[in-house]
């Protein structure tokens, strides 16, 4: 075992999560999105093959935390030790979701009875504003990854007024590592605690930081329509009479993705990127799109956006660029990790459209996450994630 360390903490906490790859591909361009200011140096941890990681899910009654569990099914190294649930606390996994009742996993648990000692990797899926306090008293020898959205944003004074309250953990968010895998792959590899990002940025960067990156496309009038099925939530908003047989806008002028995605697109660009951004909600159960309206360099055409993002995603296995005039949908990547993305010419000239779609609970969520622990634990990253795209 990793840990030989026996901690716990406590905290009253709901459950609710946001709802938001055999050898590790090359990457032929590389686009750094965060730089965090390193407190913790850390070498990648060595699994041997056939060799059992220990995991602990944390907020395990979520949708994150429960497809975390479905993912891990097929996993042959990654195995659940500890889950947990506060308001669900000694129950069976299966009594909650019954769609999982044949895997052998341990009864969920509060997190204050949660038993460390025998763990080495945590997938924390709680709420964002709770987890910064929640990691800060975790053995420190375990690897974490983030899936709320606590340690995302690296200026804590960004985040204070993003999410309303100081931040609570700043010495870790010095040590978060922005887990965007296909762009900051080497980062993660020696990462401690990884920052799972958003399912929208995930969605945005893999298109936009390269073509940043590259300079191919102008910093301004860039214009982001997104479009996702419905998280979990007992607001008003997200009930299915509210939203069905229609399209739901929130968040028009100060939705939290926003930040998160113009540090990503102002780190590739080294300078300030000020985006237009609606997220909308859509009654289906799974998938997003994000469709991206851009403003092209002088002399460039939606070809050579298409020629630079088939090129930088060459050989890798989860960001696909579709073939001609075939257009990405959400129904083509469902229970996948894939990221599926098309360039198109818009009518208006110079400029063009994108539109890249995900699952936003496998690759915007737990999917990215199993990816992560992946490199964190020196496995190829497409380990226990070659689901392929359920259709119809």
């Amino acid at each position: 075992m990793l840990i030989n360390f026996l901690g716990s903490v406590w905290l009253q906490l709901t459950s609710s999560a946001e709802f938001a790859e055999v050898g590790c591909p090359s990457l032929r361009v590389r686009a750094s999105v965060s730089s965090p200011q390193k407190l913790y140096s850390s070498k990648t941890t060595q699994v041997k093959s056939g060799e059992e990681v220990q995991i602990a899910v944390l907020g395990a009654s979520g949708y994150t935390g429960a497809e975390i569990v479905r993912l891990l099914a097929n996993h042959p190294q990654f195995h659940i030790k500890v889950m947990t649930a506060d308001r669900k606390a000694s129950e069976q996994f299966g009594s909650v979701f019954p769609h999982l009742i044949t895997q052998d996993l341990p009864n969920l648990v509060a997190i204050k009875d949660a038993d460390f000692s025998n763990v080495d990797a945590v997938f924390c899926c709680l709420p964002h504003g709770t987890t910064q306090e929640i990691i800060k008293g975790l053995p420190k020898q375990l690897k974490i990854v983030d899936l709320s959205a606590d340690f995302r944003l690296r200026d804590i004074n960004e985040y204070a007024e993003w999410y309303g309250h100081a931040h609570r953990a700043p010495e870790l968010q010095q040590e978060a590592v922005y887990g965007l895998t296909e762009v900051l792959r080497d980062e993660i590899r020696n990462a401690r605690l990884v920052a799972n990002p958003g399912c929208y940025p995930t969605s945005i960067q893999l298109p936009l930081v390269p073509l940043i990156k590259a300079k191919l496309i102008k910093l301004s009038n860039i214009i982001i329509d997104a479009k996702s099925g419905v998280r979990r939530g007992a607001k008003e908003a997200n009930l299915y009479t509210e939203i069905a047989e229609g399209i739901h806008a929130y968040g028009i002028k100060g939705h939290r993705h926003a930040p998160e995605i113009e540090q990503g697109l102002s780190e590739a660009a080294k300078s300030k990127v000020t985006i237009s951004f609606t997220p909308n909600l859509i009654c289906m159960k799974r998938g997003m799109q994000s469709t991206m309206f851009v403003e092209m360099a002088p002399g460039v055409t939606a070809g050579d956006l298409y020629r630079h993002l088939k090129s930088t995603y060459e050989g890798e296995e989860f960001v696909k660029l579709l073939h001609g005039s075939t257009v990405p949908h959400t129904r083509h990547v469902v229970g996948s990790n894939y990221c599926f993305m098309n360039v198109f010419e818009d009518r208006i000239p110079g400029r063009a459209i994108i539109i890249s779609v995900i699952d936003n609970l496998v690759k915007g969520a737990s999917g990215q996450a199993v990816q992560n622990l992946n490199l964190m634990m020196g496995l190829p990253e497409n380990r226990g994630l070659q689901y392929q795209p359920l259709f119809p």
